[in-house]
């Protein structure tokens, strides 16, 4: 019925324009939402118009829209960010972005220690090698070239990236377990000052992955201080999650201090059991760094599962060289026996993701390049080993072998109560790590993680309405705006006159998520509509078509006009 009385409200207005032969005050106005502005003050009812890419009007308006949309009883907020995602490929296949779409997710942030740029010719070479069910052609070599790239194929969110120090090693160092020299690292650093420029919005890492985990702390440093005279923050998947989780975290507070930059935690997490009162002290450290003057932050999805590769369950060094090297390797008889021992053997000089799951059981085997090996997704790294007849550390290398890859894999990790608790903290947003998918071919030959279908109606379901773990203007606010103003990203986050017009609409009492690890292809539902630059991209919980995504910049690039 209101979906009815919106159209007819739209047929109304246009015809009594018509009839008048006036021209309308405003593209559209949405009428008598509840405004959530992202501030985290409580919401009031009102209109709100768009005209053009902006926001013009807030309040009760008497002018008219173009569209007017019926929106009483609805939450009208500021576009969502997802402060981590990896739908950089997934947009170049389906740049409709169907399943962050339709929880009103606007802004697709990308660089969790690899980013699509700076590349050379053997690094581009690499990536189309690796190619798994979604493929596409590599037509730019800057991550700016890249985003540009998007922009101009079409995309229906608005998308931002880090530059991977991931990304820059290997452009100088390929894979080596090295350090850099003084020119390769100062070539690196001009790899970041010219990402900067193109508009990065800062250094990302991913530090307990080959050859992530080559890097010192004092090359992290290198990059970040290259960044800081442009504004950039250091963003991490820290060095550990698991044993050593509070000495990252130090780390990274030590490098935001050195290069006096802003830091983030991605995803935040105390994997394994081990680990999980470890929560306690870490917030102390953020929250004492925080209180003198640093600028600490953190991430989360809302899940008590990660996902990654069966990399993150094999020691760094087999993996030495990329790819291919570390298959060679794992051919190897004495190699493979080695390596067997030390993935069962308790260590925290690397993050093993198999023990700290606490058994293969916990191990979820979600994708695979391999046609032959795509039966068995959705399997259990303990199921595949017993219907081999071998151990799960031989079956692990047996199927990197196999399918040509690290294997996507979720683990098991966290307790329900660490994730309840750390929705509540004020300086916690919110990224899903994965891409945005679409229940059709080729996205249906492979399993994601259900973070990709529902991580943030999740949040605002699960957490906020059913849990009250934190209230709807708290957590619209680190959807919006927090993210927003860590970035350093300009007009946009808020309701306001004169900021972007990325808008979503949905139902608080009926967003929730349904994507689940067995049947992880479903949309959440609740979202009505979102506008992207102030075009309607989601009509009705549908897609429209309409591919308005935009390029956002960090601080740092040379295009922002000087006054």
């Amino acid at each position: 019925m209101r979906a009815l009385y919106a159209r007819s409200v739209v047929l109304l207005t246009a015809l009594l324009g018509a009839c008048a032969g006036t021209r309308a005050d405003y593209d559209v106005v949405l009428r008598g939402g509840t405004l959530y502005d992202g501030s985290g003050g409580e919401p009031y009812v009102g209109d709100l118009a768009l005209r053009g890419q902006r926001i013009v009007a807030l309040g009760t308006l008497s002018g008219h829209g173009a569209l007017e949309l019926d929106v009483h009883g609805l939450a009208v907020a500021p576009g969502f960010v997802n402060m981590l995602s990896w739908a950089v490929d997934s947009l170049l296949v389906e740049p409709n972005s169907p399943s962050d779409i339709r929880q009103g997710v606007t802004l697709e942030v990308f660089g969790e220690g690899e980013s699509m740029g700076p590349w050379n010719a053997a690094m581009k070479r690499e990536a189309l090698a690796q190619q798994g069910d979604l493929r596409y052609a590599i037509e730019w070599t800057t991550l700016g070239e890249y985003l540009e790239h998007l922009e101009r194929r079409g995309v229906a969110c608005n998308v931002a990236s880090f530059v991977g120090a991931t990304t820059v090693r290997v452009h100088e160092l390929d894979h080596a377990d090295r350090p850099p020299d003084a020119a390769e690292l100062e070539r690196m650093c001009a790899l970041v000052r010219t990402a900067m420029e193109e508009g990065a919005l800062g250094v990302g890492s991913s530090l307990i992955y080959a050859p992530a985990f080559y890097a010192k702390t004092d090359e992290l440093v290198a990059l970040c201080a290259a960044a800081a005279p442009y504004g950039g923050m250091y963003i991490s998947h820290l060095r550990s999650e698991a044993g050593r989780l509070l000495e990252a975290v130090d780390e990274l507070i030590d490098i935001a201090r050195r290069a006096g930059v802003r830091a983030e935690i991605y995803h935040l997490k105390q994997a394994g059991e081990a680990n999980w009162a470890k929560l306690d002290e870490l917030i102390a450290r953020v929250e004492t760094a925080r209180a003198a003057g640093l600028a600490i932050t953190a991430d989360m999805y809302t899940y008590v599962a990660g996902a990654t590769g069966l990399d993150a369950a094999m020691p760094p060094w087999v993996q030495e060289g990329g790819l291919e090297a570390w298959r060679a390797r794992l051919a190897d008889p004495a190699t493979r026996a080695r390596v067997a021992d030390e993935m069962r053997t308790p260590t925290d000089a690397w993050e093993n993701l198999l023990l700290a799951a606490g058994s293969a059981e916990h191990v979820l085997l979600v994708g695979f390049k391999s046609a032959a090996l795509k039966p068995l997704t959705g399997k259990t790294l303990a199921e595949v080993a017993r219907l081999r007849g071998t151990s799960p550390e031989e079956t692990a290398m047996d199927l990197v072998l196999e399918d040509d890859s690290r294997v996507g894999t979720v683990y098991f990790l966290m307790n329900e109560d660490n994730v309840r608790r750390q929705t509540g903290l004020a300086w916690m947003s919110f990224g899903s790590d994965a891409g945005s998918e679409a229940p059709v071919d080729p996205f249906l030959k492979s399993n994601p993680h259900p973070r990709a279908y529902g991580n943030f109606a999740r949040l605002l379901g699960k957490y906020v309405r059913e849990e009250h773990a934190l209230s709807l203007p708290e957590a619209v606010r680190r959807l919006t705006s927090f993210p927003c103003e860590n970035l350093r990203v300009r007009e946009r986050g808020r309701l306001a006159t004169g900021y972007f017009g990325d808008v979503v609409v949905f139902d608080p009492a009926t967003i929730q998520d349904h994507a689940t690890f067995e049947q992880p292809h479903q949309f959440a539902s609740g979202v009505r509509h979102v506008f992207v630059n102030g075009t309607r991209v989601l009509a009705e919980g549908e897609p429209t078509g309409a591919l308005s995504g935009q390029v956002v910049r960090g601080p740092g690039w040379t295009g922002w006009s000087r006054p």
